[in-house]
């Protein structure tokens, strides 16, 4: 009885939860002004890369360093698919567009749902060589292939522009599609971790010796979260490039990754819950000190801008609470496990 009535309220909590994340996205859309919307927007496509991420390297502990690669792809592809023609003809500089990329043309949704498609395949063919190895070495394969993924960008200007890149991208993305697909991202993961698969893939970070000793199916659990982690960062790539309207190699280095990363260490590795809250933290945090960068008047004594204050000040707030924080903001911890009464031993 008494589990049925938790079981119950935590059904309720995630149902209220789910309803104020579409009345804000709705009412941030409808009422706030574009700069704020643009901020917002940006938040909720990096909750999608983020929550994703954390899926492959907090649940299920794989040292991972692809997502700027997989979000290159999702870019690339939507970028490709919903550019008209006449614009691949017109800003193509380098050399001609191949023919079969002038005939691939898919409305916005179905461009997003395509790129996730084409990342998770591509993420799929991978584990077979990435998953032959662990720990750092891992972590040395996977940031290869974001190597790899920027440099073919490069040098495939018939495909991809080359180093100028893609323009004239329309700018499809607002909150309806990126707070969308965020709140879909994260009940899609969410369920996942909490099913006998995510429950593997915990055992699999916690000690995969003796997850293969129980009879886990390690290879798969971890193909698994690879390519669920890439479907939904090919997502993530294809709202950016419909939020920023113009997309170019050098908008996805290592430094996208490093970002991410960040963003899931300082929210607790593991948690999709502190996965939110560390993108928030970032993002917004990062938008909202623009202000340091600016002259500023402090008890009448008048400063200087210095470009770059922020980015020094946010270094230090970071330093600070991993100090006090050690396993990020929510540790391990859902939001739910915030709701659980402590058992008092008597």
């Amino acid at each position: 009885m008494v589990e049925n009535q938790i079981f119950t309220k935590h059904r309720l909590i995630n149902l209220f939860i789910i309803v104020l994340a579409i009345w804000f996205t709705w009412f941030a859309q409808n009422f706030f002004d574009e700069y704020t919307v643009r901020v917002i927007n940006n938040v909720a496509i990096f909750i999608i890369l983020a929550v994703s991420y954390n899926l492959i390297n907090g649940v299920t502990g794989q040292f991972s360093l692809e997502p700027n690669g997989f979000v290159a792809i999702g870019a690339y592809v939507t970028a490709i698919l919903t550019v008209d023609t006449e614009g691949m003809l017109y800003q193509y500089d380098i050399e001609e567009p191949a023919q079969w990329i002038l005939a691939l043309q898919a409305d916005f949704f179905w461009a997003l749902l395509i790129a996730g498609a084409f990342s998770a395949l591509l993420a799929l063919s991978l584990s077979f060589p990435v998953f032959r190895v662990r720990g750092d070495y891992l972590a040395i394969v996977t940031l290869g292939f974001g190597f790899i993924i920027r440099i073919l960008a490069i040098n495939s200007p018939s495909i991809t522009n080359g180093s100028l890149g893609i323009n004239d991208i329309p700018e499809y993305s607002n909150l309806y599609w990126t707070g969308g697909f965020a709140i879909f991202a994260v009940l899609a993961i969410l369920n996942i971790i909490y099913s006998k698969y995510g429950r593997a893939m915990k055992a699999v970070r916690d000690d995969e010796d003796a997850a293969i000793a129980m009879g886990v199916n390690t290879f798969k659990i971890k193909t698994l979260a690879f390519t669920t982690s890439a479907f939904f960062e090919g997502i993530g790539g294809g709202l950016l490039a419909a939020l920023l309207t113009s997309i170019s190699p050098d908008l996805f280095t290592f430094f996208l990754t490093f970002q991410l990363l960040i963003i899931i260490v300082l929210g607790g590795l593991g948690s999709t819950t502190g996965a939110i809250l560390g993108t928030v933290f970032v993002m917004a945090g990062l938008e909202w000190m623009r202000f340091l960068d600016e002259p500023m008047n402090i008890f009448g004594f008048q400063t200087e801008g210095t470009p770059g204050m922020r980015m020094v000040v946010f270094s230090l707030i970071l330093i600070i609470v991993m100090l006090f924080a050690r396993e990020g903001l929510m540790g391990k911890k859902e939001l739910k496990d915030l709701f659980k009464k402590k058992k008092v031993n008597k």
